[in-house]
């Protein structure tokens, strides 16, 4: 190990035990790499989780570790200068970084208030030399409005605007789509005819309708849309699996609410080994197995897939939404895991994806539930909202019923909180009752 004083010591110590405190607990490689002042940051993709994330770069932020070794998200992503960058290569995955890219994450180096100076170095082969200095010489890319057709947020703003009632009628759009980006960079015609044919899919959706005075209104639809976050599809998806829920909702078990939960847009999170799907559906009850026919899951397909090795058939609009409630079903149940107390890395293991998914699925669902629900009560649906409010609590708390009471203090996550519980301290009065000597046992059993 190289010389290092006592202190700097100490304190990576310290960065170890803050590592080894959290959900997912202590990597190995970073037990061995700390002490000698270096770490690794990378995204949730690649495996660590976003509690690790953030001690990591605060420990190199402080000069606590001198080198860590990032992934893009890292070097493009969060503010943490460098005095030096070292970049293996100009590729990310097969393709070539961009120039807005390299500027970037050369920019973390010689930060002010942080060093005088700064150095990057760009590590290519000799076969790459041409590409790299093409990159080098580049321009940076335009600015470009988000609105444009090919990136599709005039639809969500077109929206949003009609529901807070900013524009109300022709002419109060057009003025609004004139103070935009996007008048300015497209052709004037060709810009009105799309504005007029997004206004005319609204309304075939269901999110605008015209009143007999001629003006536009948002619909309840349009209203719980924009309240709960969603893009104008995704609020017709969830509209129709709420108005299924409405007809039929299963409440002697979990599994149908873990399911209304868990968010719709799950790439990456809830890629399907079919295989385990398989076997998580032999393992659901009577109750989780009236929630497969409801939703619309079918065992036989399922086990199919799984014999197949096939991937889902995503050709059209209608197997795209078959598909987007396969995965999901299939994350509910790492969700369901979750709830259940199971360690994080317990889950990552059982459906052989990265720590840091599961995490950010759990991190993702308490926002979506949170939309739900806001979803159920501006359509009115207030019996819907208060089952799905019910399990919400133990969404945040991550725990089983029992530990809701527990769960409500400050930094007590569900491991704590089951240990509290079951050592006899099993409320919120019993701890504020207890001794300091009493807890810390506890706390060290974490």
């Amino acid at each position: 190990m190289p010389d290092c004083d006592k202190i700097a010591l100490d304190k990576r110590q310290d960065i170890i035990d803050d590592l080894r405190s959290t959900l997912v607990g202590l990597d190995a490689v970073l037990e061995e790499t700390i002490p000698r002042g270096v770490g690794f940051h990378r995204d949730e993709d690649a495996g660590l989780a976003s509690e690790e994330r953030e001690i990591l770069a605060r420990a190199y932020d402080n000069r606590i570790i001198s080198v860590i070794v990032a992934t893009c998200s890292l070097a493009a992503g969060i503010n943490l200068p460098a005095r030096r960058v070292i970049l293996q290569g100009v590729r990310m995955g097969f393709n070539t970084i961009g120039p807005a890219m390299l500027r970037q994450m050369r920019g973390r180096a010689g930060r002010k208030g942080k060093d005088e100076i700064g150095e990057s170095f760009l590590c290519c082969e000799s076969g790459e030399l041409d590409d790299v200095m093409q990159l080098l010489k580049a321009d940076l890319p335009r600015v470009e409005s988000s609105m444009k057709p090919e990136k599709r947020g005039i639809k969500r703003a077109l929206l949003e605007v009609l529901t807070v009632r900013l524009a109300t009628h022709r002419s109060s759009i057009e003025e609004y789509i004139r103070r935009t980006l996007l008048y300015h960079s497209m052709d004037r015609g060709e810009l009105s005819h799309w504005v007029e044919d997004t206004m005319q899919e609204l309304k075939s959706l269901g999110h605008v309708q015209v009143g007999n005075n001629g003006l536009y209104e948002a619909t309840p639809l349009a209203r719980a849309t924009v309240g709960s976050c969603m893009t104008p599809e995704d609020g017709i998806f969830v509209h129709d699996e709420l108005q299924k829920a409405l007809r039929a909702f299963v409440m002697d078990g979990e599994m149908h609410v873990f399911y209304m939960f868990t968010p719709i847009n799950i790439w990456g999170i809830g890629e399907i080994n079919w295989r385990i799907f398989r076997n998580e559906i032999e393992r659901l009850n009577e109750s989780g197995m009236r929630v497969l026919e409801f939703v619309g899951i079918s065992p036989a397909f399922v086990n199919r897939m799984a014999n197949s090795g096939k991937q889902l058939p995503e050709d059209d609009e209608e197997q795209r939404r078959t598909a987007r409630v396969y995965r999901r079903f299939y994350a509910a149940f790492q969700l369901r895991d979750i709830c259940h107390e199971v360690p994080i890395p317990h889950v990552a293991r059982k459906f052989e994806i990265a720590r840091g998914l599961v995490q950010t699925l759990a991190q993702t669902c308490e926002g979506f539930a949170s939309g739900m629900i806001q979803f159920c009560e501006i359509m009115g649906w207030g019996m819907l909202k208060s089952v799905l409010e019910h399990m919400s609590d133990r969404l945040k708390a991550g725990a089983r019923a029992d530990l809701l009471d527990l769960a409500r203090i400050p930094f007590v996550k569900s491991r704590t909180a089951r240990v509290f519980w079951e050592n006899g301290v099993q409320s919120l009065r019993a701890v504020a009752e207890a001794e300091a000597k009493d807890l810390v046992p506890l706390l060290l059993l974490v």
